[in-house]
């Protein structure tokens, strides 16, 4: 499906799950080169910039984890093809911050109908694109803040044991963000550099703003991913700290229980010349042995504040 709006003087043609049909109808339209369009066909593993004499090819890749429609929770893909006549996009997944880009454009052009030539060529439509989409990632990443946040009540409220695996998938998404947008610098700074050249030098002054927001983004990331870090050891540590309790008490237990074993394995002998052997109360004495033994092994740990 193509869907195709205007808004200051400027063209925005969206393709989603385009068909070969479309794509091949827009590459006779905007001269668009065989390989580039079908490009457009599939999704892309890895991200990518081209340059062309009239145009310029890049993708895209934007994580997700709430926001997503895709049940393998893929990262989003998205396809631009930046000309001075036009912005073509492709994408291949339900993206909520470009679907509610779409609908602000939309009203814009049913409010705003003069001016249509002022910002002729001006991308103005791609950098708020690109602000959309990173403000997505914003959404996302203060997403997993509340998660953070969530799991750290956790691990002070005695649920360390269930934090484990929460934080590793916390850490794991965190690490795919970062794995995935670090690589989106190196094509912003080359788009800025070479759209001056194609675009004028405004071009390159709109996505040095770009690349900040990237920098915002990128920064956030790396210090939810220290957090999580310092949240890992803590849980460790505190889990740790509950097990050598446990293994200390048990150990007083058994500190315990060993003078009661010794008592009963003596009179279990039943040696001739056993004391109070024929005694008609000998359990008895034997048990008030045992209760004796306890109260002091339980009076001496205590002392020692092994308990």
């Amino acid at each position: 499906m193509i869907n195709t709006h205007k808004y200051l003087g400027e063209t925005w043609i969206d393709i989603d799950h385009g068909s070969p049909e479309e794509i091949h109808e827009l590459m006779n339209t905007y001269n668009i080169h065989p390989f580039v369009a079908k490009e457009l066909t599939s999704v892309t593993p890895k991200p990518r910039i081209e340059f062309h004499d009239k145009y310029i090819y890049c993708i895209l890749h934007f994580p997700a984890w709430k926001h997503t429609h895709s049940k393998d929770n893929r990262n989003q893909e998205v396809d631009f093809i930046i000309g001075k006549d036009a912005l073509i996009t492709a994408r291949y997944d339900t993206i909520d911050s470009l679907h509610k880009f779409a609908k602000d454009i939309e009203v814009n052009e049913i409010l705003d109908k003069s001016g249509d030539s002022v910002h002729k060529h001006s991308h103005h439509i791609l950098m708020k694109m690109l602000r959309s989409l990173y403000n997505g990632l914003f959404e996302e990443l203060a997403y997993i803040d509340d998660m953070t946040e969530n799991i750290t009540g956790k691990i002070f409220s005695g649920q360390e044991r269930e934090m484990v695996v929460e934080i590793s998938e916390v850490t794991r998404t965190l690490l795919n963000f970062k794995r995935v947008t670090d690589l989106h610098h190196e094509i912003l700074v080359a788009l800025g550099r070479r759209g001056a050249e194609v675009f004028g030098e405004g071009f390159a002054h709109e996505v040095e703003a770009i690349v900040l927001d990237y920098q915002k983004i990128n920064t956030t990331i790396r210090s939810n991913l220290d957090v999580l870090h310092e949240l890992r050891d803590t849980n460790n540590s505190m889990l740790t700290t509950k097990q050598n309790e446990t293994v200390k008490q048990l150990t007083v237990m058994g500190f315990v229980i060993l003078p009661l074993n010794l008592i009963a394995w003596i009179f279990a002998m039943r040696t001739e010349g056993m004391p109070i052997i024929d005694n008609p109360n000998a359990f008895w004495i034997v048990m008030g042995m045992m209760i004796t033994s306890s109260i002091i092994t339980l009076v001496y740990a205590k002392h020692k504040r092994w308990m």
